[in-house]
């Protein structure tokens, strides 16, 4: 997984907007655990929205 949470933030939510249905479909095909995306991007505000698919700031 990316360390750098601002550049993984960047990285999910382009996927999500261009390629995934959601992100359980984009942890699944990358292979990467969706509890530490969404709790490394709570460190720094964001949550994801399923509606949107996306992650926002609070």
């Amino acid at each position: 997984m990316i360390e750098n949470p601002y550049l993984l933030l960047s990285v999910v939510n382009t996927a999500l907007r261009n390629k995934y249905e959601d992100l359980n479909d984009y942890c699944l095909s990358e292979n990467v655990s969706y509890e530490e995306i969404v709790n490394a991007l709570e460190k720094i505000g964001y949550r994801y929205d399923e509606e949107q698919n996306c992650f926002k700031n609070d």
